[in-house]
């Protein structure tokens, strides 16, 4: 047990429930669309929904940071990879990682993402095409709400 000699001030916050039901599919990359649950200014971690069509293919990214997906509802799986994640599987990506997601079967993907740091969407021969990360997911969630005349919720509070 560890000895607490002194303990001037503690900071304690307070946990916040986000029901996704109150946030927007935004769009993302052809039909697919996110949701974004939360954006941290301080860690730069971003979570989101994501939901992709059955059989369609998303850029090639890799990500600096490491990434934890769970699987909802559908199958996917990397190009890269052997394994296709389905209903209940959780996916770990270890910073550094590189990939190419794709749905697999006749159903909708839907997947909850937990982002740490950048998404850095790769080219053909490896360069930097586009980066998201979690001032890019807010800025695209308020330019979405703007344009559709919704409220936003603050996604960034703690």
């Amino acid at each position: 047990m560890t000895e607490v000699k002194e303990i001037k001030e503690v900071v304690a916050y307070h946990a916040n429930n986000v029901c996704p039901d109150d946030l927007p599919w935004i769009p993302y990359f052809g039909d697919a669309k996110f949701k974004l649950l939360k954006a941290n200014p301080v860690t730069g971690q971003n979570i989101t929904l994501l939901w992709v069509p059955a059989n369609m293919q998303l850029p090639a990214h890799f990500h600096p940071g490491t990434v934890i997906v769970y699987t909802v509802q559908g199958s996917w799986r990397y190009l890269e990879d052997p394994w296709v994640s389905k209903p209940g599987d959780m996916v770990y990506e270890p910073a550094g990682s590189k990939h190419t997601p794709q749905a697999v079967g006749d159903e909708d993907v839907i997947t909850f993402n937990i982002v740490e740091g950048t998404l850095d969407y790769i080219g053909e021969n490896g360069e930097i095409l586009a980066r998201d990360n979690w001032e890019t997911f807010l800025k695209k969630y308020h330019d979405y709400c703007a344009a559709e005349g919704i409220e936003p919720i603050d996604v960034t509070k703690f």
